[in-house]
């Protein structure tokens, strides 16, 4: 008899190979099969705006923390003036903390999107027969996890977008401190979309599995916290 958890797995690894490769058709575009990195503004809204199962508000999230760190990366750019010398190898660790982050987030959003899909599949699975049935529970289970995963490791890459930021605004060029404040909200806003796709993956889990998320979730509140602290010292800074 076939094990259903290797069952469960190999659907789950199928629907994530098969997404990365299958193109995606944008109405008034030609299909694209691309990663987030490589498709246009255009391509993206289209995608996200059309009735399709992905891209939506994990990817969405996932690109809120990448953007968070290129207005992190870009103010870090901007403090490597002479006046900045004293600070220029904290300025150089955000800088490179700041792009690897960037592009792990990009990468996220692709995941999500994968994640999303194969939830779909396991759902499709048959469930005439006891064996069925146990194969398509664990395939579905086996995805949620998954599907909760992504953007818990979301919430991460904000977490460490917003220390980032947070480090660097004390020393942070001043004509382009705003930018340290949207970046922040940019982290605040990541990690609260990502709260709503953890927990709406999540409450369809056994307690067991979804246990493991526990400690994320209580962390999200406590970065928003962080972030709206960080917003508001901006503002102070911008009123003087």
């Amino acid at each position: 008899m076939p094990n259903p958890i290797f069952i469960a797995v190999n659907i789950v690894a199928v629907a994530l190979a098969t997404h990365r490769t299958r193109p995606r058709i944008l109405k008034g575009h030609p299909p694209v099969s691309q990663p987030f990195a490589k498709a246009t503004l255009e391509q993206y809204l289209s995608d996200l705006a059309a009735k399709i199962p992905a891209p939506g508000g994990g990817a969405v999230a996932a690109l809120h923390a990448a953007q968070g760190a290129a207005l992190v990366a870009m103010v870090a750019r901007y403090t490597t003036r002479a006046k900045d010398a004293d600070n220029r190898p904290v300025v150089d660790r955000i800088i490179e903390a700041a792009d690897a982050a960037r592009e792990r987030c990009l990468a996220l959003a692709d995941a999500d999107a994968a994640a999303f899909t194969a939830v779909g599949e396991a759902y499709k699975l048959p469930k005439d027969t006891e064996e069925q049935a146990a194969a398509r529970t664990a395939a579905i289970n086996a995805a949620l996890v998954q599907a909760a995963q992504v953007p818990a490791a979301v919430v991460d890459e904000a977490d460490e977008v917003l220390s980032l930021a947070t480090e660097l605004f004390p020393i942070g060029n001043p004509n382009v401190v705003t930018d340290i404040g949207a970046a922040a909200d940019a982290c605040r806003a990541a990690a609260l979309s990502s709260q709503l796709n953890i927990e709406i993956n999540v409450r369809s889990l056994p307690a067991a599995e979804g246990d493991r998320f526990a400690s994320v979730l209580l962390r999200i509140e406590e970065l928003a916290a962080r972030a709206d602290g960080l917003h508001a010292d901006v503002l102070h800074a911008v009123r003087g």
